[in-house]
């Protein structure tokens, strides 16, 4: 019964895979396709590559998704910092259920939605004060923000919330302001939460194609914006190599992470066991 068991879980594990993985190895196989119709195996080639990195339209969109991206990031970290900060710390503040709402309201508010909103505010705000001048990468910027800082706030709240509160006590009985508390004890503790939540507003803007298509305008076309432009006029293997080369560094990245984090286990494990055996 057991062998069974386990052979109908491993059916399903197997199935499951199956189901993510295949299309992208089937995505990436194809982007070696030397014939122009993506369906048909017409021989090995590179050729795609090369046509790729001549392609100036996918360029110049990935260049501009990756500043929007990095931008996008740091802000949205520094903003959700503050915002996790304030309600981790500061108690039953008056006016905490409203700002905790309006901090959450991005993750359950539809795309379709924000992006509406955001175009209307946008477009209010340049015939009352002239700004933006148009929309563009400023306005493509702040709607990334607007949408990923809740993201990092959820990350860093949920983080100083496990926090040992007595070591900031500590510091503060020793005579050192909340200032450099922040600074020299609380920041670096809650830094991998700050670092998984740039990462995580990096890749929301990177990848974001719903909110960007409002707010975006002439000569601003994110790299989804044109992805999606081309995948409507049938899949080219250009965008099958594109595709490739982002799993690629994708793969790098996670065996990269994973590399790093076991590396610290090890070391972790070692201090212990030096630590057991001083004692």
């Amino acid at each position: 019964m057991n062998g069974k068991r386990s052979l109908v879980r491993l059916s399903f594990l197997v199935f499951g895979f199956a189901f993510l993985y295949i299309p992208i190895l089937s995505l990436v196989f194809y982007s070696f396709n030397k014939s122009r119709l993506v369906t048909v195996w017409g021989g090995f080639s590179t050729e795609w590559y090369g046509r790729l990195f001549e392609n100036t339209q996918i360029l110049d969109a990935a260049w501009l998704s990756l500043r929007i991206a990095a931008i996008n990031a740091t802000g949205a970290t520094i903003l959700g910092t503050l915002a996790g900060l304030a309600l981790a710390r500061f108690g039953r503040f008056r006016g905490r259920t409203l700002f905790a709402g309006m901090i959450t309201a991005p993750l359950v508010m539809p795309e379709v939605i924000t992006g509406l909103s955001l175009l209307l505010l946008f477009v209010a705000s340049e015939h009352a004060f002239g700004w933006p001048e148009g929309r563009g990468v400023s306005t493509i910027t702040i709607a990334h923000i607007t949408l990923t800082l809740s993201y990092v706030a959820v990350i860093v709240q949920s983080r100083l919330s496990s926090l040992d509160v007595s070591l900031e006590e500590a510091a503060m009985d020793l005579g050192a302001r909340p200032a450099k508390v922040f600074l020299l004890i609380t920041l670096p503790i809650i830094s991998p939460a700050l670092v998984s939540g740039w990462l995580l507003a990096f890749t929301i803007s990177l990848d974001d194609l719903v909110i960007a298509s409002f707010v975006s305008g002439p000569g601003s076309s994110t790299l989804p914006m044109v992805i999606f432009s081309k995948v409507r006029l049938g899949v080219s293997p250009d965008i099958n190599a594109l595709a490739t080369i982002m799993v690629s560094l994708v793969t790098l990245g996670v065996l990269i992470a994973g590399f790093v984090m076991l590396h610290r286990d090890r070391a972790r494990q070692r201090d212990m066991q030096l630590a057991l055996g001083s004692d």
